[in-house]
């Protein structure tokens, strides 16, 4: 085998795994059973998930951290303390998002990121702020755990109550191994996951990664715990209108030269990762958290980047996000023109766009319209077997995101044979079961 195909160091190799992807630098499994059985186990059992690695994971040191994120997120920061979490959201001076994720209070002046990085390690290095960076990708692991039987997992592997773990908090925890040598392992754990149920990430260091994974797995067997592949994985979150870069837009890096300086040649251009009939348009892909849904993240009794732009996008927001329904009936033209003579449409793979490239990921973005006038864009389409429908998020004009609106989806890229698909603005989430942050667990049996 080609030496920089190697598996992945943050789960066991297993040798039944046949299909892989390589988006993150190592090989990582895409599918372990089949998508139907891997997509309804946040619905029935629960799924253990470790292809969120590495997760860019930065660590923040010193006096003026809170300043730095105060400077350069939306969010409020002031009671930022031991234990709680903010999903942080960093723009520029458009009020484009140009990074989100999640940051860690962990006490004694330290803090760590995830998925924030470049960006933040641009602010850290300009040497404005007293903050040292340190970069943990291949130094510690986070592993997900999402379904209603996750809180019971974790509690027999972790042999201890997790009853009083609120939402978007976390705290150390151990875990013990599943066999005979009676070891243990440091961990922290936070209640927070992105597929809409209730759920939790595991945290810890790399060199305890196979054996923690396979204390989950054995602690999960009597729950039916399914092991999640990334091609699932990239599903979740349009189920539960959860908006995801690089899935269902692009962070606005191009519209910052001196960041893009920063980054250098080495950068991967995402210019090269486009699919869809919005074409290379690369601007209308770009979100601001008032579209996003994100609104309550942003706090504005402080200054920070991009905060002018953003107030006059909340007194005057443009787009919305909605949940599009794709019509049945024009899907399975698209399959059929497979079998007929002549042109075709371009192939709609099933269950879900890609988007993992090999080194990347790929953003297919579709231009949505009524009455042949483009209203807004579609991303992220997935069929979720769950509710036996096709749908998408949709970026759509505020007064076209209405419940029950008809619209259309222009399917294929620019210089293809191109079909509308008729589809109806649909509840947004599309999951209509109990949403983590709402769920008391100390009533799960």
């Amino acid at each position: 085998m080609n030496e920089k195909f190697i598996h992945s160091p943050y789960l066991p190799v297993d040798e039944n795994v046949a299909d892989y992807n390589n988006a993150f630098g190592h090989l990582s499994p895409y599918r372990f059973s089949d998508f139907k059985t891997e997509s309804l186990s946040w619905k029935k059992s629960c799924y253990l998930h470790a292809g969120l690695n590495p997760a860019f994971p930065y660590l923040l040191r010193g006096k003026d951290v809170l300043r730095l994120l105060s400077d350069t997120c939306v969010n409020d920061f002031r009671s930022f303390r031991k234990g709680n979490t903010r999903h942080a959201v960093m723009c520029n001076e458009n009020g484009n998002i140009m990074s989100d994720g999640i940051i860690l209070s962990l006490g004694n002046d330290e803090y760590i990121s995830y998925f924030l990085s470049p960006y933040i390690n641009y602010f850290v290095d300009s040497g404005k702020y007293d903050v040292q960076g340190f970069d943990l990708t291949g130094k510690v692991f986070l592993f997900q755990l999402g379904g209603m039987s996750s809180l019971n997992i974790l509690e027999k592997a972790t042999k201890s109550s997790l009853r009083h773990l609120d939402f978007f908090k976390h705290m150390q925890a151990t875990i013990y191994s599943n066999d005979y040598s009676h070891k243990k392992y440091d961990v922290r754990i936070l209640r927070m996951g992105v597929a809409g149920t209730l759920a939790y990430e595991v945290h810890g260091n790399i060199e305890d990664a196979e054996n923690v994974y396979n204390a989950l797995l054995s602690a999960g067997e009597e729950f039916g715990i399914e092991r999640l592949g990334m091609e699932v994985y990239g599903m979740n979150h349009t189920e539960n209108g959860f908006v995801q870069s690089y899935i269902h837009f692009t962070c606005a890096f191009y519209e910052d030269k001196k960041f893009m300086e920063y980054l250098g040649d080495s950068y991967n251009p995402v210019l090269n990762n486009v699919a869809g009939s919005a074409g290379e348009n690369i601007p209308q892909r770009y979100l601001n958290p008032v579209e996003a849904g994100w609104s309550n993240r942003i706090h504005l009794d402080h200054d920070f980047i991009g905060r002018e732009a953003i107030e006059e996008i909340l007194q005057n927001p443009k787009r919305q996000v909605v949940t599009l329904v794709w019509n049945e009936e024009d899907i399975e033209d698209v399959y059929a023109s497979q079998f007929r003579e002549g042109d075709e449409y371009q192939y709609m793979d099933f269950p879900a766009n890609p988007i993992w490239t090999a080194n990347n990921t790929a953003v297919h973005t579709d231009i949505v319209q009524k009455n042949g006038k483009q209203i807004g864009l579609s991303s992220g389409r997935i069929y979720t077997v769950y509710y036996k429908a096709m749908i998408s998020l949709g970026i759509l004009n505020i007064s076209d995101a209405v419940t029950g609106n008809e619209v259309e989806i222009i399917w294929g890229e620019p210089d293809s044979k191109q079909k509308i698909i008729r589809a109806t603005v649909a509840r947004f989430p599309f999951l209509d079961l109990p949403k983590n942050r709402e769920i008391d667990v100390k009533n799960i049996l």
